[in-house]
């Protein structure tokens, strides 16, 4: 019985497999701030890909701009 509760001890004790969950972890948030950063660059490319479109299409001073509103 003796043998038994130490082996329970020394289980409940190892943090053997503590550092592969952290390093799982800070994957996952890195995989997400990487998925969240290149939807926001995406979205901003297409809407100045699409107000260059627009531009090119029909110029006229209302639908160009300069760059980076100078």
């Amino acid at each position: 019985m003796k043998m038994l509760v130490m082996g329970i001890g020394r289980f409940l004790q190892d943090e053997d497999g503590a550092n592969g969950v952290e390093y799982a972890l800070l994957a996952g948030l890195i995989a997400i701030a990487f998925t969240v950063g290149a939807s926001a660059l995406g979205l901003s490319l297409n809407t100045f890909l699409t107000n260059v479109s627009t531009c090119v299409t029909t110029p006229s001073v209302a639908n160009c701009s300069t760059p980076f509103g100078g």
